[in-house]
C-alpha cells in the first residue's frame, strides 16, 4: 500500500500535455488491463489480473491520478482485446469494437502484445504492423485523440518494435516498459501466492503502479 501511495504522489506531480481535461479515456488491452473471473485458473477478480483489488490495477490508478491532476473524473471504457491479439488477421474491428469506436475517447491507451505470436518473418511482421495500425486508426476515427501505446510487460523485441512503429503511424506517444520484465518484485507472485503460474506472472500491485506511473510520465511528454 505504501508503494502505491508513493507512486500516486509521484503521478500527481507530473505535468499533463498541453491538452488537459480528458473527458473520456479508452483502455484497450488484455488480461493485464482486465480479466473476468475464471475458476479454472483460480482468478476471481474482474480487473487487471494479479492486482489485489480493482482500485490497484493500472487502469484505475492511472484514472485516479488523471482525475486528481485535471480536477475532474474522466469517463472510462475498458476493453479486453485478447481475441485480436490471438487472431489479428481478418479481425472485424468495426463489428467487435463498435462500442469502443463509438465511445469517441479523448485519450486512448493501447496495452497489448503479450498474447500476440512473435512474428518470425518479414511478412508476418508487416501483417502484424498493418493490423495494429488498422486497430489504432479505427479507434482514432476522424478525430485527434491523444494516443498512448505501451510496450509489452514481458519484453519482446520483435513485438515491441511493431508496437512502436504502429504508434508512430498515428502520431501517438510510445511508452517503453520493457525494463520491467527483469524486476521480479513487480510480479504478482512476489506479493502473494497464486495457484496458477500464469496469473502469478502478471504484474502485482507494485507492477500495476509502475505501469501507471510510466504511462502518466509518457502523457506528460
Amino acid at each position: 500500500m505504501k508503494v502505491v501511495l508513493l507512486i500516486l504522489s509521484a503521478l500527481a506531480s507530473l505535468p499533463l500535455q498541453a491538452q488537459t481535461g480528458f473527458a473520456k479515456v479508452l483502455f484497450v488491452g488484455n488480461s493485464i488491463t482486465k480479466h473476468g473471473p475464471k475458476a479454472d485458473i483460480d482468478w476471481s477478480g474482474n480487473w487487471g489480473m494479479a492486482a489485489s483489488a480493482e482500485s490497484k490495477d493500472y487502469v484505475h490508478l492511472f484514472t485516479r491520478a488523471l482525475a486528481e491532476k485535471q480536477g475532474s473524473e474522466p469517463e472510462i471504457l475498458v476493453k479486453n482485446v485478447a481475441d485480436f491479439e490471438r487472431s489479428h488477421q481478418g479481425y472485424d474491428i468495426a463489428a467487435k469494437l463498435k462500442d469502443a469506436i463509438d465511445f469517441h475517447a479523448d485519450l486512448i491507451v493501447l496495452a497489448i502484445g503479450e498474447n500476440i505470436s512473435t512474428p518470425k518473418t518479414a511478412d508476418e511482421t508487416k501483417d502484424l504492423q498493418a493490423n495494429v495500425i488498422a486497430l489504432l486508426k479505427s479507434l482514432q476515427g476522424n478525430r485527434k485523440p491523444v494516443i498512448l501505446v505501451r510496450s509489452c510487460f514481458w519484453a519482446n523485441a520483435a513485438k515491441d518494435a511493431v508496437l512502436r512503429s504502429a504508434c508512430g503511424e498515428v502520431s501517438g506517444t510510445y511508452c517503453d516498459i520493457s525494463h520491467m520484465t527483469t524486476d521480479k518484485t513487480l510480479y504478482g507472485k512476489a506479493e502473494r501466492e497464486f495457484k496458477n503460474a500464469g496469473v502469478a506472472n502478471h504484474p502485482g500491485d507494485k507492477g500495476m503502479a509502475a505501469i501507471s506511473l510510466a504511462l502518466m510520465k509518457a502523457l506528460s511528454q
